[in-house]
């Protein structure tokens, strides 16, 4: 089995492994103690950390009330980030995110302007309800997410390290809401749908917090660590059987390239950063789940939070009732032989 060598500063297979073993270490404790105040949703958790241990943003899509907010929240505290929430709404302006320029005087009466940062400069930003904003302030968010840094009146303002955005998105088809443009949706590294808790968690809920007390979580590592794991991350070898797997089912997703399901139902299909995407996660999950190398599993478990932003079906599929996830796991299936 070849593997395939990241351009990454070289650490020799020891350290690697002995770094991996730590990290995974970490990885533990911080599920440990999210679990502390978030109950039941192991998926929900497990994709969110993933986005932010790979180094990208997430989109949260689920009802009201399903804590979202509180998993944030939650995250920002046990990760030591540096955490700020907007809530997005219709009136909403990008300078209410960005920032604005101020005019200061000083004693002399001389004047200049000076920069308010807004709440984009946090380490981890939660954006609530972003599809409630509208498109100019939802492109000025996103292409912060891009490039990392924003443009006032011509000077550049780096975010700060790590950056890492999690939106969250009402699924109901709701008045006043401005679906993102598919290019944006790609921008998020996967998608992770928040369903109602199941019956013991939510007992659970009941019983752990309407009393005077409620648990809270710790923080476990900081920012300088959470970039040492992400860095680890990208140097984690990923063999051939992997790649080639990722790659077959990335266009396999896509109309035209010899599939008949995808070429009845797909529409459009996902570009080459879903790869880029599944590349990174597939190694995180690794982590997570206590392994030092990905496998083919890792590749199906992240299918659809990884592909199904990134694909819409044809008018006839979502006639008979088809959803991109009935695509996705038909895929997976055969992919799985």
């Amino acid at each position: 089995m070849g593997m395939m060598k990241t351009p990454d500063t070289e650490l020799d297979e020891q350290a690697i492994v002995a770094a991996a073993e730590a990290a995974l270490a970490d990885i533990a404790l911080i599920r440990r103690e999210v679990s502390k105040v978030i109950f039941g949703q192991e998926r929900v958790v497990e994709n969110t950390l993933l986005a932010i241990l790979s180094g990208g943003h997430a989109l949260l899509v689920g009802v009201p009330g399903l804590a979202k907010t509180k998993l944030v929240t939650t995250l920002g505290t046990v990760l030591g980030l540096d955490a700020n929430r907007i809530q997005f709404t219709p009136d909403l302006m990008p300078s209410d995110i960005l920032g604005t320029e101020v005019m200061d005087q000083d004693d002399s009466g001389r004047r200049s302007f000076r920069f308010l940062k807004g709440p984009v400069f946090a380490q981890l930003l939660m954006a609530d309800e972003i599809n409630r904003a509208s498109p100019r302030t939802q492109s000025a968010l996103l292409q912060s997410m891009q490039e990392y840094h924003i443009t006032m009146a011509g000077q550049r303002y780096d975010l700060p390290a790590p950056f890492h955005v999690l939106a969250t998105q009402n699924p109901l088809e709701q008045e006043g809401t401005y679906p993102l443009p598919e290019a944006q949706l790609d921008r998020f590294l996967l998608q992770v749908d928040v369903g109602y808790p199941e019956l013991a968690a939510e007992r659970q809920i009941l019983l752990e917090t309407t009393g005077l007390a409620e648990s809270r979580a710790d923080s476990v590592i900081g920012a300088e660590r959470l970039i040492e794991i992400q860095r680890l991350i990208r140097q984690m070898p990923v063999s051939d059987t992997v790649v080639e797997a990722i790659l077959s089912l990335v266009r396999s997703a896509r109309p035209g390239q010899g599939n008949s399901d995808t070429d009845k139902h797909v529409a459009w299909g996902p570009g080459p950063r879903a790869g880029q995407s599944l590349m990174l996660c597939a190694r995180a999950r690794a982590l997570y789940e206590g392994r030092l190398a990905p496998s083919l599993d890792d590749v199906h478990a992240l299918a659809e939070p990884i592909l199904q932003h990134r694909m819409a079906l044809t008018f006839a599929a979502r006639a008979e009732g088809m959803s991109v996830r009935d695509v996705i796991a038909g895929l997976v299936r055969q992919a799985k032989g």
